[in-house]
C-alpha cells in the first residue's frame, strides 16, 4: 500500500478523514459509496486535478482523485487501495468476501469494471464528453463515443449473464464488485447514456444497488451546465 506523510499544520489537516474527489468520477463515488457503507465518516472536498495544484500534489503526486487524507496525516490514493484499507480497518462486514473464492471472485469483478470497463467505455463516453469540456481540452470525438457505446452494450450484456445465476454481481451478498459496476455506471446514468430497456436484469440489479442509502448523496451530484438524464433520481425509473 503506497502511504504518504504530510507535513505537520498542513492546509489539509481535518477533524476527520477528506476525500478529495471530482463528483462524477466513477473512481471517486465508488470510495463514496464504500465508506458509506462500512460506516466511516469522511468530509468531500473537490479537486480540479488539472490545475494541477502543488498542494494536493504534495498530498499525492500522482495528482489523481480519489484521495483520502486521514486525520493522523497520512494520504492513501487509489480508489481499490483506499476500499480495501476502509474494509480492513472499519469493522464492519467485509465488502470484498469472508471466503477465499468470495474474495477473488470479487477481486475479479472489481479488476474488470476499474479496468476493461473504464478502459472501453468510462474513457469514449465520461472522459471524452464531461472531463474534456470541464478541462477545456476541446469538444468530444464522434467516433469515441460511438466505439463507447458499442462496448458498454457488451458489458451490460456481460451484467446481465452475471445475474442470470447470482442475486449480486460477485454472488449472493452485496459487495465491493456491485459498488465498482455500480458507480460507472451511474456516472453514465447521470449523462442518459445507458439504455436500460434492452438490459432488464441489469436494470433490476442497478435499481436496487441505486436504492441503497449510500448512493443517496450521489443523486445530489451536479455539474455546472450538465443536468442529469430526468430519471436520475429517480429510484422506481
Amino acid at each position: 500500500m503506497l502511504v504518504w506523510a504530510l507535513p505537520l499544520h498542513s492546509e489539509f489537516d481535518g477533524p476527520m478523514p477528506t476525500l478529495f474527489h471530482l463528483p462524477l468520477s466513477p473512481f471517486c463515488r465508488k470510495v463514496r459509496v464504500a465508506l458509506a457503507e462500512l460506516g466511516m465518516p469522511f468530509v468531500l472536498e473537490e479537486e480540479r486535478v488539472w490545475e494541477r495544484r502543488e498542494a494536493f500534489l504534495a498530498l499525492n503526486p500522482a495528482g489523481t482523485v480519489p484521495a483520502l487524507l486521514l486525520d493522523n496525516g497520512h494520504a492513501i490514493p487509489d480508489s481499490q487501495t483506499i476500499a480495501e484499507y476502509a474494509d480492513e480497518t472499519s469493522g464492519m462486514p467485509s465488502l470484498i468476501g469472508e471466503t477465499p473464492f468470495d474474495r477473488a471472485e470479487t477481486r475479479r469483478l472489481t479488476a474488470w469494471f476499474d479496468g476493461k470497463f473504464d478502459r472501453e467505455v468510462s474513457d469514449h463516453l465520461y472522459r471524452e464528453r464531461v472531463l474534456k469540456r470541464l478541462a477545456g481540452r476541446g469538444s468530444p470525438e464522434t467516433e469515441a463515443i460511438r466505439v463507447g457505446h458499442i462496448n458498454l452494450e457488451h458489458h451490460l450484456a456481460y451484467i446481465d449473464s452475471l445475474l442470470s445465476r447470482r442475486h449480486w454481481l460477485a454472488g449472493e451478498r452485496f459487495s465491493l464488485a456491485d459498488i465498482t459496476a455500480g458507480t460507472q455506471l451511474s456516472t453514465l446514468d447521470y449523462m442518459g447514456a445507458v439504455d436500460w430497456q434492452a438490459h432488464q436484469p441489469a436494470y433490476e440489479w442497478y435499481a436496487r444497488f441505486k436504492s441503497r442509502p449510500s448512493m443517496r448523496p450521489l443523486l445530489g451530484d451536479r455539474v455546472p451546465g450538465w443536468r442529469p438524464a430526468p430519471h436520475y433520481t429517480d429510484l422506481d425509473f
